[in-house]
This record gives C-alpha cells, sequence and structure tokens, in this order.
C-alpha cells in the first residue's frame, strides 16, 4: 500500500541520515560535474539531473560523439551505491542503431546494452564501485580518469 510506504518514508526522513546522504551525494556530483565542465572546456556537460533517488547523473560528451547524436552520462546509482558510465543516444532511435552496429565489436570490460523500455543505454561501465564520498579528490580523480578511458573507447568504436 502506498500509505504504508508514505509511513516508512516520513519516519525515516525524521532520523535525518537520508537528507544528509543524499545533500552529500549531489553536492559531490555537482562539484565533480564543475570540475569536468571547467577541465574540459570543449565538452558538453549538462545540468545535473538529480533524478528520484533511483539515479542521478549529468552528461559529459566530447564533440566527436556529441556529433554523431551521441552523449556520455556520469551516472549515480542510489541502490546500487556506485558509479557507472554509459553512452547513450540522443533517442531511441539513434540508441537502437548504435547497439546495432556495436553488436559484434570488442568493448573490452564495457556491456551493450539491450533495446527495451527502461534502457536509456547502448554500453555501460562500471566506474567506481565503492566510492569514498569522505575524499572527495580522490573520487573526482578516480571519475575522470575512468570517464576519459571511456571516452576513447567509444570514439575509437563508434569511428570504426
Amino acid at each position: 500500500m502506498l500509505q504504508d510506504s508514505i509511513y516508512e518514508y516520513q519516519k525515516q526522513l525524521k532520523m535525518g541520515v537520508i537528507q544528509k546522504a543524499y545533500k552529500g551525494i549531489m553536492t559531490s556530483l555537482s562539484g565533480i560535474r564543475s570540475h569536468l565542465e571547467k577541465a574540459y572546456p570543449d565538452f558538453s556537460v549538462s545540468a545535473l539531473y538529480f533524478g528520484y533517488m533511483d539515479m542521478s547523473y549529468f552528461a559529459f560528451t566530447p564533440p566527436a560523439l556529441k556529433d554523431k547524436n551521441l552523449k556520455i552520462a556520469i551516472v549515480y546509482l542510489h541502490e546500487q551505491g556506485r558509479f557507472d558510465i554509459w553512452l547513450s543516444g540522443g533517442n531511441r532511435k539513434i540508441q537502437k542503431e548504435w547497439v546495432k552496429r556495436l553488436k559484434n565489436k570488442d568493448l573490452g570490460e564495457y556491456a551493450l546494452s539491450r533495446v527495451e523500455p527502461g534502457i536509456d543505454s547502448i554500453v555501460e561501465g562500471i566506474l567506481v564501485s565503492a566510492p569514498d564520498f569522505d575524499d572527495l579528490t580522490a573520487l573526482a580523480r578516480q571519475i575522470e580518469d575512468g570517464a576519459l578511458v571511456f571516452v576513447e573507447k567509444m570514439k575509437t568504436l563508434t569511428d570504426e
């Protein structure tokens, strides 16, 4: 029942831990986003999408992929407590086309997504499986380094 879920939600909010964690995650994501935007001015960096406590993300896309109507999303998955990185399309048609084109390519450590409702990625990878939000400098460096490796791999794959 929805009402039971709302009661539990209110009970948990009264403890204060959820708000503190959520604010910390959003502040960290915003800081990482700002760092990448300043460090890579030629990339398109979107606003932060806060989500519904399932995922929060921002796009971090180089011109070579943007020209193909593709984007890179740096995604925090709340329930899993990890950062992923996705290659996504500008729309479902583009997503479907690229899943088909990349089907027999060597994606290395990354996984090709399925085309089905609720799936917004073409290729997915894990950036940081156990992020340490108490060391934001190190976390930002991990995300940046992993994102740049992913970007280069996606540029190569989409140029073939």
